[in-house]
């Protein structure tokens, strides 16, 4: 397959999980506050005892769970981060098919990101005890800026080291035929 095809089949296949993704991102915010909260709170208690048990932390349970009460705003917003970062890697890749240069696809995938957190924030204004705030884009703004930065940093270092093994597949062959 050509390169073309490649990437526009790639391009397809982020295009589609972007779209599942997005729908993801929509059961969550459609979850009122209790749901999001008992969500949220069940998993600052998982990380909490998880990581009591890694260092063998000699904390009882009510307080493992007050610490995982302490850390519940920091791990919505990482997940919150979590989601936009994982969309605009998947809007990023998606962008290829119009073969522009890696700062415009960065550029839109952010904007897409950020746009669509937007809608995210209006669609919690019409569900029970949630709100949508314009701290929340910021937040989800700042997550698909920091994943996509760590996406390509991961992207280029993968590329360099390929190169790498590509020139010593060449050396060994260039030798060979000398011999």
């Amino acid at each position: 397959m050509d390169k073309k095809k490649t990437v526009r089949a790639r391009s397809n296949i982020a295009g589609i999980l972007a779209v599942l993704w997005m729908m993801v991102i929509f059961f969550f915010s459609a979850q009122d506050k209790e749901e999001s909260g008992a969500v949220s709170e069940s998993f600052s208690d998982h990380i909490v005892s998880t990581a009591g048990r890694l260092l063998h932390l000699d904390i009882d349970e009510e307080r493992l769970h007050e610490i995982a009460l302490a850390i519940e705003g920091f791990v919505r917003k990482g997940a919150h981060m979590t989601e936009y970062a994982i969309l605009a890697d998947l809007l990023y890749v998606w962008a290829a098919r119009w073969q522009t240069g890696r700062m415009r696809q960065y550029c839109m995938a952010t904007v897409l990101a950020v746009l669509y957190a937007c809608s995210d924030e209006f669609h919690q204004l019409f569900v029970a005890g949630r709100a949508g705030r314009i701290s929340d884009v910021i937040v989800d703004g700042a997550g698909a800026i920091l994943g996509l930065a760590f996406f390509l940093l991961i992207q280029s270092g993968i590329m360099r080291w390929c190169e790498k093994k590509r020139r010593r597949q060449m050396e060994i062959q260039t030798n060979e035929k000398r011999g």
